[in-house]
């Protein structure tokens, strides 16, 4: 049985997709980049704060979904330049201590032209 994960806590989903989906015992987010949801706008600016809000959105999706980071088994990390790996990673090892696995990729580009964009797959209790 498949469960949909909507919360207004992160950005409104922009195309044919859900922000989550719990299967399995686990939780499939969808990316967040990093929208502030009670705008609907990118307003962070530089790599440290848009990886903070995409972050902190998947965050919202993991609570809505009944589980944390700490829960967090994989995540796949989008960046629009590697140049920033470094500092992308001074914020996500703040949220992500548990140290899940990991992909981190440059892309040409990403949508509204964003600096990154974070997935996760989380365990939850249901």
């Amino acid at each position: 049985m498949l469960k949909t994960i909507s919360t207004t806590s992160a950005p409104a989903a922009i195309g044919p997709y859900s922000q989550g989906i719990i299967a399995g015992g686990f939780l499939f987010a969808s990316g967040q980049i990093p929208i502030n949801p009670a705008t609907g706008a990118v307003e962070a600016v530089g790599i440290e704060a848009q990886a903070k809000q995409a972050i902190e959105n998947v965050g919202a999706i993991l609570k809505e979904a009944g589980t944390d980071y700490a829960n967090v088994v994989k995540t796949t990390c989008f960046l629009a330049d590697m140049g920033d790996f470094a500092a992308f990673n001074g914020v996500y090892e703040k949220y992500f201590v548990n140290k899940p696995a990991r992909s981190c990729v440059a892309v040409k580009q990403l949508p509204k032209d964003v600096l990154c964009e974070v997935e996760v797959i989380a365990a939850v209790t249901e």
